[in-house]
């Protein structure tokens, strides 16, 4: 059984004999770019280049995962921001230049859960990138869409200076404009697993309640994740940022299939907390993580990597994923560490 197999199986909650090492997070390589004669401010916009940027880690170094795309802003970008892909910088990831919005209030005025969005920006790159890959490497390894949650994504589009002050005098206006994104994200997730991803990370930076803390995590984000993964088909997981000791109990209950954390939250206690012995039959939800990528992948070797790895099986995850994006730079010789253990 390769380890493509493994993982599909794993989401099934099926007993595997490994805890699997792969990522639904962007993970490109300056190497693996430089391997495929590719800058990584041009693949974006064009589906074969962005297929075969997100391909080249797995060519490279045997990582059992692509994921598409290769930035959280592809819906920021459909919904009227503006992105800076940093032309002439070969590995610089894009950023938001210009909110859409000035307010959460705004946006739901002139939206609503029915708006076609698909059509817009680069979402159907994106999705012909999808196919691409599955077609390329989908034999090998597994295929992951991944999209912003609804509480990043209004981050990404909204002043955010009126959008905080909006939470504490207007929380009604931002709840409204979080359900409409959550419908409109899972136009996109549901077009991304048609197109052929086999699983959608569903990646809320922004709204980990690490970051917000949990009551306004539980005011806000947990609604809109619960609407936007209960509207997507499994596997969904969903991946936070920051230290969510405090809030496992939360993160329980969005209904994912798998939650993803990054080094600074504590694995034994979110393994508890999610009711779920690794390698069972699945009762509750699966565990990912935490690998630092900065410290560990990036800035450790490959004895680092493989220690680091191990912590986190002990620990009791079902599969070892970096905590977050991996920095281009990622040595290689880093991913096959993980691949080889």
């Amino acid at each position: 059984m390769n380890q493509r197999a493994e993982i599909l199986d794993l989401f099934a909650g099926k007993k595997i004999s490994t805890q699997p090492a792969f990522s639904g997070l962007i993970h490109v390589t300056e190497a693996g770019l430089h391997n495929e004669n590719l800058n990584l401010h041009e693949v974006h916009h064009d589906a074969g280049k962005l297929a075969r940027a997100a391909a080249s880690t797995h060519k490279l170094t045997g990582f059992p995962s692509a994921v598409a795309p290769l930035d959280l802003y592809v819906e920021a970008e459909a919904l009227g921001a503006q992105v800076n892909f940093y032309e002439g910088d070969e590995t610089a990831l894009p950023q938001v230049k210009k909110m859409a919005f000035d307010s959460a209030r705004k946006f739901a005025a002139e939206h609503t859960e029915k708006d076609e969005i698909l059509l817009k920006g680069r979402i159907k790159i994106v999705c012909d990138a999808l196919t691409k890959i599955k077609q390329d490497i989908g034999g090998e390894a597994v295929v992951g869409g991944m999209i912003p949650g609804p509480y990043t994504l209004l981050l990404l589009i909204v002043n955010t200076g009126n959008m905080f002050i909006e939470m504490k005098k207007d929380p009604a206006a931002v709840s409204d404009a979080l359900t409409i994104l959550a419908s409109l994200l899972a136009q996109v997730g549901n077009a991304y697993r048609n197109a052929g991803a086999d699983f959608i990370t569903i990646h809320d930076m922004g709204g980990s309640p690490g970051f917000i803390g949990p009551a306004k995590f539980e005011q806000f984000v947990l609604p809109a994740e619960k609407m936007l993964i209960e509207s997507l088909p499994s596997p969904r997981v969903l991946s936070v940022c920051g230290n969510a000791d405090k809030s496992m109990h939360l993160l329980a209950t969005t209904g994912a299939d798998a939650i993803s954390l990054d080094q600074t939250s504590d694995l034994v206690a979110a393994r508890r907390a999610l009711r779920h012995g690794s390698g069972q039959a699945l009762s509750g939800c699966l565990l990912f993580g935490n690998l630092d990528p900065v410290a560990t992948l990036w800035q450790g070797d490959e004895a680092h990597v493989r220690e680091a790895a191990q912590r986190a099986r002990d620990a009791g995850v079902d599969a070892v994923w970096p905590g977050c994006d991996l920095v281009p730079g990622t040595p290689p010789q880093n991913l096959s560490a993980l691949r080889m253990l």
